[in-house]
Protein backbone atom coordinates (compact mmCIF):
# COMPACT_ATOMS: atom_id res chain seq x y z
CA UNK A 1 0.00 0.00 0.00
CA UNK A 2 1.34 3.35 -1.17
CA UNK A 3 0.76 6.16 1.11
CA UNK A 4 0.70 9.72 -0.18
CA UNK A 5 2.38 12.88 0.86
CA UNK A 6 0.54 15.05 3.18
CA UNK A 7 -0.53 17.85 1.35
CA UNK A 8 1.47 20.92 1.30
CA UNK A 9 4.59 19.68 3.04
CA UNK A 10 6.84 18.48 -0.53
CA UNK A 11 9.53 17.13 2.76
CA UNK A 12 7.20 14.99 3.85
CA UNK A 13 8.18 11.02 3.77
CA UNK A 14 6.16 8.11 1.46
CA UNK A 15 4.62 7.25 5.06
CA UNK A 16 2.54 10.09 5.50
CA UNK A 17 3.60 11.25 8.77
CA UNK A 18 5.14 14.93 9.07
CA UNK A 19 8.73 15.43 8.20
CA UNK A 20 10.31 17.13 11.71
CA UNK A 21 12.85 18.42 9.54
CA UNK A 22 10.30 20.01 7.83
CA UNK A 23 8.43 21.36 10.26
CA UNK A 24 11.04 22.56 12.66
CA UNK A 25 11.99 24.60 9.61
CA UNK A 26 8.54 26.37 9.12
CA UNK A 27 8.90 27.04 12.80
CA UNK A 28 12.08 28.53 12.66
CA UNK A 29 10.59 31.24 9.86
CA UNK A 30 7.64 31.54 12.01
CA UNK A 31 7.92 35.35 13.30
CA UNK A 32 5.59 34.18 16.24
CA UNK A 33 7.76 31.10 17.04
CA UNK A 34 11.10 32.61 16.70
CA UNK A 35 10.61 36.29 17.62
CA UNK A 36 14.63 36.93 18.01
CA UNK A 37 14.51 37.16 14.36
CA UNK A 38 13.64 40.90 12.89
CA UNK A 39 13.14 41.52 9.37
CA UNK A 40 13.42 44.87 8.08
CA UNK A 41 13.89 46.58 4.38
CA UNK A 42 15.11 49.26 2.99
CA UNK A 43 15.40 51.24 -0.55
CA UNK A 44 18.69 52.10 -2.14
CA UNK A 45 16.78 55.25 -3.99
CA UNK A 46 18.91 56.14 -7.42
CA UNK A 47 18.04 59.59 -8.71
CA UNK A 48 18.60 60.45 -12.16
CA UNK A 49 21.71 61.88 -12.07
CA UNK A 50 23.18 58.65 -9.81
CA UNK A 51 22.81 59.91 -6.76
CA UNK A 52 21.69 57.56 -3.54
CA UNK A 53 19.31 58.99 -1.07
CA UNK A 54 20.30 58.61 2.78
CA UNK A 55 18.90 59.86 5.68
CA UNK A 56 20.30 60.69 9.15
CA UNK A 57 18.62 58.69 12.46
CA UNK A 58 17.00 61.22 14.77
CA UNK A 59 17.85 62.33 18.14
CA UNK A 60 16.09 59.38 20.50
CA UNK A 61 16.42 56.77 18.37
CA UNK A 62 18.87 53.69 18.37
CA UNK A 63 21.82 54.78 16.70
CA UNK A 64 21.04 58.38 16.33
CA UNK A 65 22.65 60.26 14.31
CA UNK A 66 23.90 57.49 11.88
CA UNK A 67 22.93 57.68 8.19
CA UNK A 68 20.86 55.10 6.88
CA UNK A 69 19.06 54.07 3.60
CA UNK A 70 15.00 54.70 4.15
CA UNK A 71 12.88 51.57 4.98
CA UNK A 72 11.45 50.07 8.29
CA UNK A 73 9.56 47.33 9.81
CA UNK A 74 7.51 44.50 7.77
CA UNK A 75 4.36 43.96 10.00
CA UNK A 76 2.44 41.14 10.15
CA UNK A 77 0.61 39.84 6.86
CA UNK A 78 2.92 42.56 4.76
CA UNK A 79 5.38 41.34 1.87
CA UNK A 80 8.76 42.86 1.86
CA UNK A 81 7.73 45.03 -1.57
CA UNK A 82 4.71 46.44 0.58
CA UNK A 83 6.61 47.26 3.61
CA UNK A 84 8.92 49.11 2.04
CA UNK A 85 6.26 51.22 -0.15
CA UNK A 86 4.58 52.06 2.89
CA UNK A 87 7.64 52.94 4.95
CA UNK A 88 8.85 55.40 1.81
CA UNK A 89 4.89 57.08 2.02
CA UNK A 90 5.66 57.15 5.71
CA UNK A 91 9.52 58.52 6.33
CA UNK A 92 9.74 60.61 2.65
CA UNK A 93 6.66 61.44 1.54
CA UNK A 94 6.72 59.56 -1.81
CA UNK A 95 4.96 57.05 -3.46
CA UNK A 96 6.63 53.86 -4.57
CA UNK A 97 4.88 50.52 -6.92
CA UNK A 98 5.53 47.35 -6.07
CA UNK A 99 6.85 46.53 -9.34
CA UNK A 100 9.90 49.24 -9.07
CA UNK A 101 11.40 47.36 -6.30
CA UNK A 102 14.09 45.51 -7.53
CA UNK A 103 15.84 42.87 -4.83
CA UNK A 104 19.12 43.97 -4.76
CA UNK A 105 20.81 42.11 -1.35
CA UNK A 106 20.53 41.54 1.92
CA UNK A 107 22.71 41.87 5.25
CA UNK A 108 22.32 39.54 8.50
CA UNK A 109 23.76 41.44 12.10
CA UNK A 110 23.02 40.70 15.60
CA UNK A 111 20.96 43.65 17.32
CA UNK A 112 20.50 43.13 21.40
CA UNK A 113 18.60 39.91 21.70
CA UNK A 114 17.27 40.20 18.17
CA UNK A 115 18.82 39.57 15.26
CA UNK A 116 18.33 41.63 11.95
CA UNK A 117 17.38 40.40 8.41
CA UNK A 118 18.09 43.83 6.34
CA UNK A 119 16.44 43.24 2.90
CA UNK A 120 17.42 45.93 0.20
CA UNK A 121 15.81 46.75 -2.80
CA UNK A 122 16.65 49.44 -5.75
CA UNK A 123 14.23 51.79 -7.04
CA UNK A 124 14.97 53.94 -9.42
CA UNK A 125 11.35 55.29 -10.33
CA UNK A 126 8.97 57.01 -6.77
CA UNK A 127 6.57 59.79 -7.40
CA UNK A 128 6.63 62.99 -5.02
CA UNK A 129 9.68 64.91 -3.66
CA UNK A 130 11.78 63.30 -0.96
CA UNK A 131 11.18 65.03 2.80
CA UNK A 132 12.48 63.61 5.97
CA UNK A 133 9.32 63.73 7.58
CA UNK A 134 11.05 61.14 10.30
CA UNK A 135 14.54 61.41 9.97
CA UNK A 136 16.59 64.56 11.24
CA UNK A 137 18.15 65.37 7.34
CA UNK A 138 18.09 63.47 4.03
CA UNK A 139 21.09 63.78 1.69
CA UNK A 140 21.90 62.92 -1.65
CA UNK A 141 24.99 60.96 -1.91
CA UNK A 142 27.61 59.68 -4.40
CA UNK A 143 28.68 55.73 -4.17
CA UNK A 144 32.19 57.09 -2.94
CA UNK A 145 30.58 59.20 -0.26
CA UNK A 146 28.87 56.40 1.14
CA UNK A 147 32.00 55.14 2.58
CA UNK A 148 32.80 58.21 4.53
CA UNK A 149 29.60 58.77 6.68
CA UNK A 150 28.65 57.02 9.73
CA UNK A 151 26.35 54.33 9.14
CA UNK A 152 24.39 51.33 11.61
CA UNK A 153 27.21 48.12 11.12
CA UNK A 154 23.84 46.11 9.45
CA UNK A 155 24.36 48.67 6.55
CA UNK A 156 28.37 48.26 5.87
CA UNK A 157 28.28 44.71 4.24
CA UNK A 158 25.64 46.44 1.49
CA UNK A 159 28.24 48.75 0.27
CA UNK A 160 29.76 46.10 -1.99
CA UNK A 161 26.81 44.97 -3.24
CA UNK A 162 25.51 48.35 -4.40
CA UNK A 163 28.78 49.61 -5.99
CA UNK A 164 28.45 46.47 -8.04
CA UNK A 165 24.44 47.50 -9.17
CA UNK A 166 25.58 50.97 -9.80
CA UNK A 167 28.45 49.84 -12.29
CA UNK A 168 26.45 47.33 -13.42
CA UNK A 169 23.14 48.92 -13.95
CA UNK A 170 24.40 52.28 -13.85
CA UNK A 171 24.30 55.16 -11.28
CA UNK A 172 27.05 57.08 -8.78
CA UNK A 173 30.02 57.33 -10.02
Amino acid sequence: MVVPKLAGDPLAPATGLQNPVSKRLKQACDMEINPTLFPVVAALLVDGAGRLLVQQRPPGKMMAGLWEFPGGKIEPGETPEAALARELGEELGIQVAEADLAPLTFASDALGTRHLILLLYRCDRWTGEPEPLHASMIRWVSVDDLRALDMPPADLPLLGAIEQSLRHRGGAQ
